[in-house]
């Protein structure tokens, strides 16, 4: 079984989020997901989420606080690249924007990054991070372990 480990941003303000709009290399298709990824070799998921958050969107910021850390296998019956199941690792932390100018990634596959009212997050092509981290957030879970999130037929990574 392969493995991730990614460092996600939940940047909450004023009943909106910030979301990435990732676009797929192989060119099927793009959907929106929140600021962060992979954790390098030796890298803690506190600096990741910041580096990632800059990389990605422009912006600089801030963790206040770790939400939580999410688990989940994807089978390989169901995965849409790769051989074998497949372990997502997610580590997710309240992460306040302190200043820059959002731009897309610089050579990379994140297109645009936007707040969106939460309102409007049900109705977006999403990835499952992110229903999983706006979960995290709005639970402030003590344990910080959120229990499985319903996600319906979003497409998981």
């Amino acid at each position: 079984m392969s493995q991730r480990v990614g460092a996600y941003a939940v940047c909450v303000d004023g009943g909106r989020v910030l979301l990435a709009r990732y676009v797929s290399p192989y060119g099927d298709g793009s959907w929106w997901t929140l600021p962060g990824g992979g954790v390098e070799q030796n890298e803690d998921p506190y600096d990741a989420v910041t580096r990632e958050v800059a990389e990605e969107t422009g912006y600089e910021s801030v963790v206040e606080q770790l939400l939580g850390v999410d688990s989940r296998v994807v089978p390989a019956a169901v995965r849409r690249r790769g051989h074998g199941d497949h372990q997502n690792l997610g580590v997710f932390y309240a992460v306040r924007i302190t200043g820059g100018t959002p731009r897309p990634e610089p050579n990379g596959e994140t297109a645009e990054s936007v707040w969106t009212s939460l309102d409007e997050v049900p109705a977006l092509r999403r990835v499952a991070l992110v229903d999983i981290g706006i979960a995290l957030a709005q639970r402030r879970p003590l344990s910080g372990h959120v229990e499985p999130v319903i996600v319906g037929g979003l497409i998981e990574h």
